[in-house]
C-alpha cells in the first residue's frame, strides 16, 4: 500500500512539472507578489529566507505551498504586503514604515557589505535585485558609505490578459544612508509603484524575455562556434582511431591467415597469443556488475532529462522542474540498474546475488547520503534554506525505500531470470598467462590520463557555461547544444576506450575488465580539476558553506561522470573484443 501511494505522488509530481497552466487575469485582479529569499552574490547557493532581514512583513507570514523541485532548489516563498491589481497603475504607495533598532541596523549593514541580493516571484516569473548598495569614496585609509533601497518599481510586461515578463528596480529613487553608526534607532519608510507595458510576445514564448537578458546571448556566437570546433575536432579523432584500428586489425588477420594457407605458422604475440586470457572473468563481480548497472541507470537518467529538456520542460518559470524531474527519474529507473546488475552478475557466473542487487542499491545512494547529510547539517547551522525540511528528507527516503530500491530488486530478478550465458568467443584456461613488463608509456597510469583528458577536452567549452548557471542566478537553457555535446561525449568515449584496449591487448594485458572502466571513467577526475579551477578563478564563491556545498556536489557529479562514463568504455571494449576475437581461427 506505502508503494502504491508513493508511485501515485511521484505521478502526480511529474505530472506537476509537466503541465503547467497558463495563468489569465482581469482587471484589477490581485496579482499576487511572493518574497522568496536573500543572500550574498558571490555565493549563490547560500542563501536565506527573506524575512530573515529587517524588511516589511505581514503579521502573519503564509507560506505558498511549494513543489518538490522548489524546495529542493531552496526556495521559501511568502506572501507579502504589496498590493498589486492587474493593469492598475501604482505610484509611490508606501509599503510600511519601519523602526530599526540598533541590531536590526546592524544587520541590514552587514548584508548590505556581504551584496545580499534578494529574489521575489510574480506570476513564476524570478526578480532581483540588490538589497542595497556600498560606495567607496577612499581607498587609504579606507572609507565606504551604506545605503539600503526603500523603493520598488515593477514593470509589467502583459499580451491582452497574461503576464509575459516582470522586472524589478530600485533606483527610482534615492536610497537611504546607514552610515551614522551612533544611531540607536531609525525610521525608514518603504514604497513601491507599478507601472504596465503592451507587448506581442505571446505566452508561451515568455521565457525568451529572461533568456534575452540573462547570461548566454551576450556570448551565444562564440558559444556555438566553440561546440562547432569541438565537434570538428572529435570528428577528425574519430575517424583517426577508426582508420588506424581498422588497418592494424585488417594487417593482423591478413598475417594470420597467410600463415594459415602457408601451414607454416609463426609464434603468435600480441593480442592474439592471449585467447585463452582475455575472456577470464574480473575480479570483485559483484561490485563490477554494480558498477555497470548504476552506469546504466544514469546514461537512461540523463537520456531522460535531455529528452525533457527538448520539448520545452525546463524553463525558468518552471522553479525547480529539472530537480525534480531528476528524482523522479532516478526512482524510475532503479529497475534498470536492478536489470543490467544482474544480468552481467549472471553471465559472470556470480554467486551471491542477493549481495549484488544490495550493492547495486546502494552503489550511489549511500555515498550521496553521506556527504548531502554534512552539507545539510552545516546549511542548518547556518540557517540557510538550502537546508531541506524533515517532510522534505521523509518524502525522498519513502521514495528511495518503497520505489527505488524495490524497482532495483525487481529488475535484478528479471536480469537474472532473462539472460543467456556469456558465450565467450574462445575458450578460457584454468592457468593465467603472466603478463610481461612494458614501458611507463604504456602503463594503465598513462592510459587513464589519455582516456579521462580526452573526452574532457570535448566538454570543456559547455563546462563552463553549466558551472556558471547551476553555481549562479541563471537557468541554463541551451538544451539543443548540450544533447550535441552529450552525444559527443559517448562516442568519444567509446572509441578511445577500443582504442586503448587495443593497445594493452597488444601489450599481452588481458585485465582489460576493470581497466576499461577506469580508463573512460577518469574523465569524471578531470571535470575535478576543471572545478577546482573554476571555483579559484572563475568564480567569487567563499565561505564554508558555499565551499562545502560546491566541492561535495560537484564531486558526487564527477562520481556519476565515473560510473557513466566507465560503463560506455566497458560495453565498447567488450563488443570491440568479441568483434575481433571471434574472427580468428584457434585451435
Amino acid at each position: 500500500m506505502s508503494s502504491f501511494l508513493t508511485i501515485c505522488y511521484l505521478f502526480i509530481c511529474l505530472l506537476g512539472v509537466l503541465n503547467a497552466d497558463e495563468k489569465k487575469y482581469s482587471d484589477k485582479d490581485n496579482v499576487i507578489v511572493y518574497v522568496n529569499k536573500v543572500g550574498p552574490y558571490s555565493n549563490p547557493q547560500e542563501t536565506y529566507h527573506y524575512y530573515s532581514l529587517p524588511v516589511c512583513r505581514p503579521s502573519k507570514i503564509v507560506s505558498k505551498d511549494l513543489t518538490l523541485g522548489e524546495v529542493l532548489s531552496g526556495d521559501r516563498m511568502a506572501h507579502s504586503l504589496y498590493d498589486v491589481k492587474f493593469n492598475e497603475e501604482i505610484n509611490n504607495k508606501q509599503l510600511c514604515s519601519l523602526v530599526l533598532n540598533s541590531d536590526e541596523l546592524n544587520s541590514l549593514r552587514l548584508a548590505i557589505e556581504e551584496f545580499y541580493y534578494f529574489e521575489f516571484v510574480i506570476d513564476d516569473i524570478p526578480l532581483r535585485g540588490f538589497v542595497g548598495q556600498v560606495e567607496e569614496t577612499n581607498l587609504f585609509p579606507h572609507k565606504h558609505h551604506i545605503y539600503v533601497y526603500t523603493h520598488h518599481h515593477f514593470d509589467f510586461h502583459v499580451n491582452d490578459n497574461q503576464i509575459i515578463y516582470v522586472n524589478i528596480s530600485t533606483k527610482d529613487h534615492p536610497p537611504t544612508s546607514l552610515d551614522d553608526d551612533s544611531l540607536t534607532s531609525l525610521k525608514l519608510e518603504f514604497t513601491y509603484s507599478a507601472k504596465w507595458h503592451r507587448t506581442e510576445t505571446r505566452y508561451k514564448d515568455r521565457a525568451k524575455y529572461i533568456a534575452n537578458t540573462g547570461f548566454f546571448p551576450e556570448t551565444l556566437e562564440i558559444h556555438w562556434l566553440s561546440v562547432i570546433n569541438s565537434m570538428v575536432l572529435v570528428f577528425l579523432l574519430m575517424g583517426f582511431v577508426v582508420i588506424i584500428l581498422s588497418r592494424i586489425l585488417k594487417h593482423d588477420l591478413n598475417r594470420m591467415s597467410d600463415e594459415d594457407d602457408d601451414g607454416s605458422p609463426e609464434e603468435e604475440n600480441g593480442w592474439k597469443i592471449i585467447h585463452t586470457d582475455v575472456f577470464r572473468f574480473p575480479v570483485n563481480r559483484e561490485l563490477f556488475c554494480s558498477v555497470l548497472g548504476v552506469g546504466c541507470q544514469f546514461l537512461s537518467i540523463f537520456t531522460g532529462i535531455l529528452i525533457f529538456a527538448v520539448c520545452g520542460m525546463f524553463t525558468v518559470h518552471r522553479h525547480g522542474s529539472l530537480m525534480a524531474s531528476a528524482v523522479i527519474l532516478y526512482a524510475f529507473t532503479s529497475c534498470v540498474a536492478g536489470y543490467m546488475s544482474g544480468r552481467m552478475y549472471r553471465q559472470l557466473q556470480g554467486e551471491h546475488w542477493t549481495w549484488n542487487i544490495i550493492l547495486t542499491a546502494n552503489l550511489f545512494t549511500v555515498p550521496f547520503f553521506l556527504i548531502w547529510s554534512v552539507i545539510n547539517t552545516v546549511a542548518w547551522i547556518h540557517g540557510t534554506t538550502q537546508a531541506l525540511p524533515y517532510t522534505t528528507v521523509l518524502i525522498l527516503a519513502f521514495m528511495w525505500l518503497f520505489v527505488g530500491f524495490p524497482l532495483t530488486v525487481l529488475g535484478g530478478i528479471f536480469g537474472k531470470n532473462w539472460t543467456t550465458n556469456f558465450d565467450a568467443p574462445c575458450r578460457t584456461k584454468n592457468i593465467a598467462r603472466e603478463i610481461p613488463q612494458v614501458a611507463w608509456y604504456r602503463t594503465s597510469f598513462v592510459r587513464m590520463l589519455v582516456g579521462g583528458f580526452l573526452p574532457f577536452s570535448a566538454i570543456s567549452v559547455e563546462l563552463y557555461y553549466i558551472f556558471s548557471t547551476f553555481w549562479g542566478r541563471e537557468q541554463y537553457m541551451l538544451y539543443g547544444i548540450l544533447t550535441i555535446v552529450f552525444i559527443i561525449l559517448l562516442s568519444v568515449t567509446a572509441c578511445i576506450s577500443i582504442a586503448l584496449t587495443y593497445f594493452q591487448l597488444a601489450a599481452e594485458d588481458y585485465r582489460w575488465w576493470w581497466q576499461s572502466i577506469v580508463t573512460s571513467g577518469s574523465t569524471g577526475l578531470f571535470v575535478f580539476l576543471y572545478a577546482v579551477f573554476f571555483y579559484f578563478n572563475r568564480s567569487k564563491m567563499r565561505g564554508v558553506l558555499q565551499t562545502l556545498q560546491f566541492f561535495g556536489y560537484t564531486s558526487i557529479a564527477c562520481y556519476v561522470f565515473f560510473l557513466m562514463l566507465g560503463t560506455v568504455g566497458f560495453f565498447s571494449s567488450l563488443r570491440f573484443i568479441r568483434y575481433i576475437y571471434v574472427n580468428i581461427k584457434m585451435d
